[in-house]
């Protein structure tokens, strides 16, 4: 897909530029600067040799020594100018480019808040993360670095060209007419290695891809035994890097070689018709040395303007992925007059929301999941007052999240709504609800930093006596008590100082700490010993009380008291009911509980049979 996008933009140089307008704005100032300022170091630059003409001919053919002192000064003065020039010029370059690509980065995450969960099922974390990290830094170059290389080289060229016509015009041709021949030679040689480059990209994306497989999987590597296949993948990707990099790099000194050789070539011309006029005296020694010096350096503006503009094509498909992340839409968006009332995610008017009870109605509810192509819910209705308390049981992969999914509004219904406390949901900001709601997901995750940080994202105001309240009411007090620095332990990257269980209670203690108004517990009891869900159940009860809760239940046993138990088959509530009610019926909810009863059963027989 990605090789796709870079050749479908390889004819349209420019095609992107327009889209980051908004992000080059602010500093265009600097820029012109910028340009200003390039121009005026390649006419310096240009100038130079027409300085070693005066000198030659005055103080050592006419051997007049009266304005050295001057020259000396001028000449002196020009260069701490050239140098002061293009150290402004390269240190506005790095800033603007820095900028640049903090400004698309804080956009671009900034921007993934406000996407709906569709997005990421759809993009996966290593797609999204080169978007914000890889492309964002690409274009910050491109818009300093390869602009500047396209200022800096094409006035250089102009100003050599303009320099050697006014020394001497019929001199200048010779020269001038190599530049077209250079350049569609430069043309060639640049479209093969940007075909090369692309190639050692695409390899060098695999051979990431295999290292971090290497890293994350090798526990599953080790119990596995397969390290000599993993290794032999990853020999035969360097292997091929290997290949195409010398291959690349092999073309490359030819090219680089050809550049010279037509540098040399326009030196041969000067030489051979300059000599002879030179010889004859139609032309002073002193001219000739000033062609020979443009001579030499006419070609490094070509191949630069080529580099620079091969360079800004390749650029194109980083723009396009990361403008696309960027003016993607969410799924899930307040509408204009909510955002007026509410605020938005990051701007928040708090003075205006209301207090939720808890009441959720689902009203003749439809929906498909945006990259589905079937209908998970069909006409579903599901009244739910406030304090009640909702079990969704069923196999694995059945679509029990669906339901509170449309409840946390992390989906919108296709059709029908869902109403919070009597009102359609999108009649008030996601902020509000999810403000409200408490979510404890079956894969805890944990932030980097301490456990009191983590706690206090449940809370940000929140005391030590709370954060310690919650951990006592989850059973997660030992946990912090065994471990060194008790609330200000670091969790690790992603809780990984942690086991799966412990990182589940502190997750629990979190949520409990933002006192929720909706709570929905996403099989929050699997990752913990049979211990410390007991210990948990009896903590939910407690919780629960004056709460709307969604529950959704691997362990059957622990749902026997919900208000109401939602038997979800193939993405469809296919039973609902109280527990008992759903005993009689001797339906798919009684062979579900009775497999999962008999399995405990044996288990049971088991573990007791290994400590007898």
């Amino acid at each position: 897909m990605e090789g796709q996008e870079e050749k479908s933009y390889i004819k349209l140089p420019w095609y992107g530029i327009p889209r980051l307008m908004p992000y080059i704005r602010p500093y265009r100032k600097r820029l012109l600067a910028m340009v200003a300022l390039g121009c005026l170091s390649s006419l310096i630059d240009a100038i130079f040799p027409l300085f070693n003409r005066y000198a030659l001919d005055t103080f050592v053919f006419d051997r007049d020594l009266g304005t050295a002192p001057a020259f000396a000064v001028v000449y002196l003065l020009l260069l701490v100018c050239f140098v002061m020039i293009d150290y402004v010029t390269l240190f506005w370059c790095c800033r603007v480019e820095i900028a640049i690509g903090k400004d698309l980065k804080n956009t671009a995450f900034s921007h993934l808040q406000t996407l709906s969960f569709s997005y990421f099922n759809q993009n996966n974390v290593g797609y999204v993360h080169s978007r914000i990290m890889s492309d964002t830094a690409k274009i910050g170059g491109l818009i300093s670095w390869r602009f500047m290389d396209l200022v800096w080289n094409g006035s250089w060229l102009l100003f050599m060209i303009l320099m050697m016509l006014l020394v001497d015009a019929y001199l200048a041709m010779f020269v001038i007419i190599l530049v077209p021949v250079t350049a569609v030679i430069v043309v060639l040689f640049q479209k093969q290695l940007v075909v090369m480059h692309r190639k050692i990209r695409e390899i060098n994306s695999r051979i990431t891809s295999h290292f971090n497989e290497g890293i994350t999987g090798a526990r599953s590597i080790k119990t596995l035994v397969i390290e000599e296949t993993m290794e032999a993948g990853f020999f035969a990707e360097t292997e091929g890097m290997k290949r195409v990099s010398v291959r690349a790099n092999r073309f490359s000194s030819y090219f680089l070689s050809t550049v010279i050789l037509m540098g040399n070539v326009a030196l041969a011309l000067v030489l051979m018709v300059g000599g002879h006029l030179t010889v004859e005296g139609a032309m002073r020694i002193s001219t000739l040395s000033v062609f020979t010096t443009y001579a030499l350096n006419i070609m490094e503006p070509v191949q630069g303007i080529i580099e620079a503009i091969s360079q800004l094509v390749q650029v194109q498909v980083n723009i396009e992925r990361v403008t696309r992340l960027i003016t993607t839409e969410s799924d899930v968006a307040d509408s204009e007059e909510v955002i007026a009332i509410y605020g938005d995610t990051f701007e928040p008017k708090k003075e205006n929301w209301e207090e939720l009870h808890g009441d959720v109605t689902f009203e003749d509810v439809t929906f498909m999941y945006p990259d589905g192509d079937e209908n998970v819910l069909e006409h579903f209705a599901l009244d739910v007052p406030h304090g009640t308390n909702i079990a969704i049981v069923g196999e694995t992969g059945a679509g029990k999240s669906t339901l509170v999914n449309l409840v946390c509004r992390f989906f919108e219904p296709t059709e029908g709504r869902v109403l919070i406390d009597g009102r359609d949901a999108r009649e008030r900001s996601q902020l509000w609800l999810h403000s409200n709601i408490g979510y404890v997901l079956q894969t805890p995750h944990l932030f980097s930093g301490s456990v009191r940080d983590n706690l206090r994202y449940g809370k940000e105001d929140a005391t030590d006596e709370e954060i310690m309240e919650a951990l006592r009411l989850v059973s997660a007090e030992p946990v912090i008590q065994k471990m060194k620095g008790g609330l200000d332990a670091d969790v690790g990257e992603g809780g990984s100082a942690l086991s799966t269980g412990e990182k589940q209670l502190l997750s629990f203690a979190r949520a409990i700490l933002a006192d929720p108004r909706i709570l929905v517990l996403d099989e929050a009891t699997s990752s913990v010993d049979t211990m410390t869900e007991k210990a948990i159940q009896d903590a939910i009860a407690t919780v629960i009380k004056g709460r709307t809760s969604f529950v959704i239940a691997h362990r059957l046993s622990t749902i026997t008291e919900a208000d109401e138990i939602l038997v979800v088959l193939d993405g469809k509530i296919v039973e609902r009911g109280k527990h008992k009610a759903l005993m009689k019926q001797r339906g798919y909810y009684y062979e579900l509980y009775t497999r999962q009863f008999a399995q405990q059963a044996v288990e049971s027989t088991v573990t007791q049979t290994q400590y007898a």
